[in-house]
């Protein structure tokens, strides 16, 4: 056969482009990737993968091998995470599905306890302000009011400002196990017992926790065991160390399950029964999954989850003996977040954004998460975020000098400022840009839920122009390596701007990141 480039050549090129990537292996970047540290278990997870390429997961009357590979992860998780025989799950895409098909779920069952049709009421679905922002786009595909309540300063939600939103316009109630953004593990217990008392079903968000949590010292009741625990959300692609994306979503209830379906016999084609938003699935992740499971068992998973808890251990100290800094609240999982310690003269403060730069610059990713406005008038004070796996046992010795080498370098250095940062962009809205309309936009809930600006608000065009503003030309990313360069003024503008033109920015940002390049 012809080809237009030979194979070695694509396979060239390819090496190339990932050689810009940040690396996904040896600890260098504490957020999105889970290096369990282990080669074997990479090698294991690439054979299964090619093992089941072809496979099309759609049908598993077909490739029965699906069937029985998702019959195993869900018993699996279903054991570790303290569920009885009446507990059955789906393998999802990943975890933003799973929490997809959770709300979409509780909605189906809300409306059909009432006799209603989808679009005919909006339901509540209420959650700290802390829940994953899958569950925001959860309510806004799916109709529901979303009711998001504020936390305390070390990001955790009090149980009784939960259970006080409870009501029986109230769709779900979830609770993560952790929290991403602070690790805080919200009052399961507490909260699932209200609500059960109500009728009110419980998600636990355990997408990544629910792999290490099991085998964390000293916790109290947080999944399945818990009384009024109706789903559960947990992500094999997190701590089970497999590739992206598999997550495996679980509930209380057969029939509750057999919700979550969709089916139809009333088109021409062959009978389509789908557990999933998707239709056809690829049978590469599943099988990474499933042979990474078999292969580490219950023991496996509890020596990867004691380094984890090892890592995280020593770098909250470490994090809490520099300068400036302050660990947020008491991390649960493996995952902390960071602040500025305004308890020290402002001389001697340290920005953690200006420190995640710096941190970059030393060799090192941890992630920049903006300040958020809460319902009740706080804020959340803007913070750096890090994820530790077991391979961060292993560099400790190198990363906590760089740590403390990047909080050298920025300590008394003010963040950037945001005003005059948005100037430009003030002034190019000025010019006419209808842009104003987005702030009349009515809530997505009645608790200081997010905005979304409406559609043609803002042009691409002067959208792109106001990201130049900022100094970011998305035609130039991937083509120097990793990221848009330092994330502190970026993340200051966004504070500063109104959340429907700081968001519609960054779609553009994204979008403009894959579409066709010029010749330049």
């Amino acid at each position: 056969m012809m080809f237009a480039t030979a194979p070695a050549d694509v396979l060239a090129r390819l090496d190339a482009l990932r050689a810009g990537d940040a690396p996904t292996h040896g600890g260098h970047v504490l957020s999105y990737v889970y290096d369990s540290g282990e080669a074997e278990l990479d090698e294991l997870a690439a054979a299964a993968v090619r093992a089941m390429q072809p496979v099309n997961g759609l049908d598993p009357t077909t490739f029965g091998s699906v069937a029985a590979l998702e019959r195993d992860l869900v018993a699996l998780t279903r054991d570790l995470l303290g569920g009885d025989e009446d507990v059955v799950g789906t393998v999802t895409s990943g975890g933003t599905e799973s929490c997809l098909l959770a709300v979409k779920t509780a909605r189906d069952a809300w409306l059909a306890a009432r006799g209603l049709e989808p679009g005919t009421a909006r339901p509540r679905l209420v959650a700290p302000v802390t829940v994953h922002a899958a569950f925001q786009k959860a309510a806004h595909y799916f109709g529901l009011a979303l009711d998001l309540l504020p936390v305390g300063p070390d990001g955790a939600v009090a149980a009784a400002t939960v259970v006080d939103r409870l009501g029986d316009d109230v769709a779900l109630v979830v609770v993560s196990a952790p929290s991403y953004p602070h690790a805080a593990l919200d009052p399961v217990a507490e909260v699932a017992a209200a609500a059960h008392a109500a009728g009110i079903p419980v998600h636990v968000d355990a997408c990544i926790g629910g792999m290490a949590l099991p085998f964390w010292p000293g916790l109290p009741d947080w999944d399945l065991r818990v009384p009024g625990v109706t789903s559960l959300s947990v992500d094999l692609h997190k701590y089970g160390y497999a590739p992206k994306g598999v997550s495996v979503l679980l509930h209380r209830g057969r029939d509750r399950q057999r919700g979550q379906y969709f089916a139809t016999t009333r088109w021409p084609g062959y009978p389509v029964v789908n557990p999933t938003l998707l239709g056809s699935r690829s049978g590469g992740p599943l099988a990474a999954a499933w042979a990474i499971t078999q292969a580490l068992g219950r023991d496996g998973f509890a020596e990867l989850a004691g380094r984890s808890y090892r890592a995280t251990t020593a770098l909250v100290e470490a994090v809490g003996a520099i300068e400036g800094l302050r660990v947020v609240g008491d991390p649960t999982g493996p995952l902390l977040a960071v602040a500025t310690d305004d308890g020290v003269a402002p001389e001697r403060r340290v920005d953690p954004h200006l420190w995640a730069d710096a941190a970059t610059a030393h060799g090192w990713v941890i992630q920049a998460q903006p300040s958020c406005p809460q319902p009740d008038g706080t804020v959340l004070p803007h913070t750096t975020h890090l994820t530790v796996t077991p391979v961060t046992e292993r560099v400790l010795g190198d990363l906590v000098p760089a740590l403390v080498a990047a909080a050298d370098t920025v300590r008394g250095q003010a963040r950037p400022e945001a005003t005059a940062l948005v100037a430009p962009l003030a002034a190019a809205l000025a010019t006419g840009a209808p842009v104003g309309a987005a702030q009349d936009t009515p809530d997505d809930g009645p608790q200081g839920a997010p905005r979304t600006a409406a559609p043609g608000t803002l042009d691409s065009a002067t959208a792109g122009a106001l990201l130049g503003g900022l100094g970011l030309d998305p035609s130039r990313i991937g083509d120097d390596g990793p990221g848009v360069g330092p994330m502190a003024p970026l993340l200051a503008a966004v504070e500063a701007l109104p959340a429907p033109v700081a968001e519609r920015l960054l779609v553009e940002l994204l979008a403009r990141l894959v579409e066709p390049r010029t010749a330049r």
